[in-house]
């Protein structure tokens, strides 16, 4: 099987390295719009060949799109207007309600399968890739109804070759969940550095940092230019969740305050998130309700 790769960073990477690995392709096609990018996906043979998007699709059985959601806004409808019949395409982008929405009525929609697998890290570029970056986690598939069985298929086999469960729901409520798990982190690690920064004397802040310090912060070290994009595309859902994380820090500001016994029952309160994570089934999910239950407590 020939697969096309777009966009040869840590998710594409990564997606590149585990499908080679269980022999899920036969060819690997990369398309690369950073040319040293390429060069170096080239010589740690992430892929077989890197070729133009409108080459590489015309060679290509499936086509996987890794790269920041408004650039996949701009390519995916002219990647489909240029597959074969029986080609899938998916997207592995952390916001799906926009993307979805740009390809709504075009005329082979079906041969589209939208995706979000829930993992990552702060890293960037083909030097980042990693073996097993997806194991055991969750990937979200979209609108499924909307996708072509056998293009459904398809993509669920690339995600079980990359040790994934699937999880199934509209792209709202893919969009709203997220908001909470993954989008929120990272603004918050983002105003986190910018606080620790602003101090005058922020060298002994940093000198004096250690563990818990910088796991809240590492996610301030992703990419901007691709998460800038997913904070526009997911506006109204992660300013709900700022919204409702703000009214949690006023709270607790206050019980520091005002209220010691309020501040200790905060803090109990909050560690039961130990049961909610420990509790997570790893399992194939497929009921809705339940995933999204799981990830807005």
């Amino acid at each position: 099987m020939n697969v096309s790769i777009v966009g040869l960073g840590l998710i594409g990477g990564s997606v590149a390295k585990d499908l080679r690995k269980a022999n899920f392709a036969t060819h690997l096609i990369g398309v690369e719009a950073s040319e040293a990018h390429a060069e170096e996906a080239l010589r740690i043979n992430l892929v077989d060949e890197v070729l133009p998007l409108n080459d590489a699709v015309a060679k290509s059985d499936l086509v996987v799109i890794a790269i920041p959601v408004d650039k996949i806004r701009q390519i995916l409808p002219q990647v489909l207007d240029q597959i074969q019949p029986g080609t899938t395409v998916t997207d592995l982008g952390s916001t799906k309600q926009l993307i979805a929405d740009v390809v709504e009525g075009h005329p082979k929609r079906r041969n589209y399968v939208a995706a979000h697998p829930m993992s990552g890290t702060e890293n960037s570029g083909p030097s980042a890739a990693m073996d097993g970056l997806f194991e055991g986690k969750i990937t979200i598939i979209c609108d499924q109804e909307k996708s072509g069985p056998q293009h459904l298929a398809l993509v669920e086999k690339m995600f079980q070759c990359l040790g994934m469960n699937i999880a199934y729901m509209s792209a709202d409520e893919q969009d709203h969940s997220t908001a909470y798990i993954s989008h929120l982190p990272h603004v918050v690690a983002y105003a986190l550095a910018n606080a620790a920064m602003s101090k005058e004397n922020r060298h002994i802040i940093f000198d004096l940092a250690s563990g818990g310090f910088n796991s809240t912060v590492r996610l301030a070290k992703s990419t901007p230019s691709m998460w800038g994009p997913i904070f526009q595309d997911n506006q109204k859902y992660i300013i709900e969740s700022l919204d409702t994380y703000i009214k949690h820090l006023k709270e607790f500001r206050e019980s520091i305050l005002n209220d010691e016994q309020r501040m200790y029952e905060l803090m109990e309160n909050a560690t039961k998130i130990r049961e909610v994570l420990g509790g997570a089934n790893p399992s194939l999910i497929k009921n809705e309700e339940k995933i999204i239950k799981l990830y807005t407590k």
